[in-house]
């Protein structure tokens, strides 16, 4: 089993390394790592944000371990070379087309949600995401306009794009609560008039999920009022960019939240994928320790469920993490004081503990 880890800019090398100490407790036999470098750290080591070695580390790899990147260092630099290219490219050069981000409650952490806690109590959502298409990689530019300077972008979905990920969502709810709401502005944009067309269409294979549709605001709405209504939502690449960022914050910090991004291509032992936390770099703490791991060992135990088939081992991970959420060893984001690594050696003790 072969795994390329990409730990990048900021907080990333600290959460990594955290969830790297959780992998080598598994001791799961005949397993490779490999490292290489991507972001603000790639760009000053190699020039660029994604380096073809770690392009094609990636590619020979079963399944990828990626921490965050942006470094304000680079905001000047132009788009190509920003570190925030180096996750579009692999999205893009791998396929990666689906992004998996689950969000739901812990017991004990209600009083951390921005909601009431008998609100925060219900969420328990996923938000199925495309990756590849809308305005992220839409044509852009900038051109000459009455008022001065003007940027533009353009969003699109083509029939293709949106059926691939509406069988993912279908799916994916199938395994849930078969509950899916498909959320877009068909109102306004007729991208998202074609979008709900071909969830529409796509639905008629999957008579057992209950579906709707809701605009993103009224979504976004929905989500603090009542987000226990939710099961599996399913959207676009910046609707679903906002929304799943919102949702880290109904269930108390963005900290805690994994992600996976998957495509088509099959391995000996799964899907391949590409694992992430969906916080960012936070370079306004990298360094201190004070960064949660949660998010980072979350995103290792979907690798093991979708990647390498280890559901035994993603779940002793699960459980292990609610565990230590439930204690009082919390970092900053948690309103504690544990640091990085005295989370990481919690989550080291009640995976020992836990079957």
């Amino acid at each position: 089993m072969k795994i390329a880890i990409f730990p990048g800019d900021g907080i990333g090398p600290e959460v990594i390394a955290e969830a790297k100490r959780v992998l080598e407790a598994l001791s799961l036999p005949q397993l490779s790592l490999f490292e290489g470098d991507v972001g603000g750290i790639a760009y000053r080591r190699h020039g660029m944000p994604l380096p073809q070695e770690t392009l094609e580390m990636a590619r020979a790899a079963d399944a990828a371990l990626f921490g965050a990147v942006g470094d304000p260092a680079c905001d000047e630099l132009p788009r190509e070379h920003r570190p925030e290219q180096a996750i579009l490219s692999l999205r893009s050069e791998l396929g990666l087309f689906a992004n998996l981000r689950p969000a739901a409650g812990y017991p004990g952490l209600e009083d951390m949600s921005s909601l009431k806690p008998e609100v925060a109590r219900g969420i328990d959502l996923l938000v199925v995401r495309e990756l590849n298409g809308d305005v992220y990689f839409g044509e852009k530019g900038e051109r000459a306009g009455e008022g001065g300077r003007e940027g533009w972008d353009a969003m699109s979905y083509n029939e293709t794009e949106v059926r691939r990920i509406a069988h993912i969502g279908f799916q994916a709810a199938q395994k849930r609560r078969k509950r899916l709401t498909s959320v877009d502005k068909a109102n306004v944009l007729e991208t998202s008039r074609i979008w709900r067309e071909t969830v529409i269409e796509v639905a008629r294979e999957y008579p057992d999920v209950q579906l709707d549709h809701m605009y993103v605001d009224n979504a976004a709405m929905q989500m603090v009022r009542s987000p226990g209504q939710f099961d599996v939502i399913l959207t676009g690449n910046l609707f679903g960019d906002i929304l799943s960022d919102q949702a880290s914050a109904c269930v108390g910090s963005i900290g805690l939240l994994a992600s996976a991004s998957l495509g088509e291509r099959r391995t000996e032992f799964g899907t391949f994928g590409l694992y992430e936390p969906i916080h960012g770099s936070a370079p306004d703490i990298a360094g201190e320790g004070k960064a949660n791991p949660v998010a980072a060992i979350l995103s290792l135990a979907m690798l093991l469920r979708h990647s390498l088939g280890r559901e035994s081992d993603a779940g002793r991970i699960e459980r292990a993490v609610a565990q230590v959420v439930a204690s009082d060893v919390r970092g900053a984001d948690l309103g504690g004081t544990a640091s990085t690594g005295e989370i990481g050696d919690a989550v080291l003790g009640a995976l020992a503990a836990v079957s």
